[in-house]
């Protein structure tokens, strides 16, 4: 029996939702992102240990540019989230510590401060699930937040998913102390 290789699928750069095109980086695409998280990095950094400093643009080319390697090697899809009336990034998202034998991915998330709390985030982890299971065939998705990050556990039920658990102390957080890790999760068979 041969072992599947996930380099071999045929994946889209992009798809959309009602207001977002949602696609795989492009090289170029650093200086938007760089904008977008000086813009956020106050609103990011309890959460996000790669925003407790502000990168360069250079740096934020470079992270794009490894994104795009990744993507086109199957082993993390990070997504950028697009205002389709504006053209302005909104966020980031994607598919990442995935398990191509099981298809078993997690979905990650941030959005620009500009555009948070309007429902983009919800709305972009409602298309990416889809994609998910219609593309990639999905068995598992799971969405994990610290407890304290409450903005990002209501994304996650709103869109559906199911509170698995609670990992006590599970990591550090950016401040230093520990922090309890929010497990929810859409199986195949229970939730689509």
């Amino acid at each position: 029996m041969s072992v599947f290789n996930p380099i071999l699928l045929s994946i889209p750069e992009s798809f959309e939702s009602t207001r977002l095109i949602i696609r795989a980086p492009l090289y170029g695409d650093g200086a938007a992102v760089n904008e977008a998280v000086i813009e956020s990095r106050e609103e990011l950094w309890p959460w996000m240990p790669w925003a407790k400093s502000v990168p360069t643009i250079e740096e934020s080319e470079i992270t794009i540019r490894k994104s795009r390697l990744e993507y086109l090697e199957r082993t993390d899809l990070r997504l950028l989230l697009i205002h389709k009336e504006t053209g302005q990034l909104v966020g980031s998202s994607g598919l990442h510590r995935m398990d191509w034998q099981a298809r078993s991915f997690e979905i990650g998330y941030w959005a620009r401060t500009s555009y948070a709390g309007q429902g983009y985030i919800k709305e972009a982890v409602d298309a990416i699930t889809s994609f998910a299971i219609q593309v990639l065939g999905a068995n598992r998705i799971q969405i994990k937040c610290d407890s304290r990050n409450q903005q990002s556990a209501k994304v996650a039920e709103r869109a559906g998913f199911t509170l698995e658990g609670i990992l006590r102390n599970d990591k550090c957080a950016n401040d230093g102390s520990l922090r309890d890790t929010m497990i929810f999760a859409k199986v195949r068979g229970a939730e689509f």
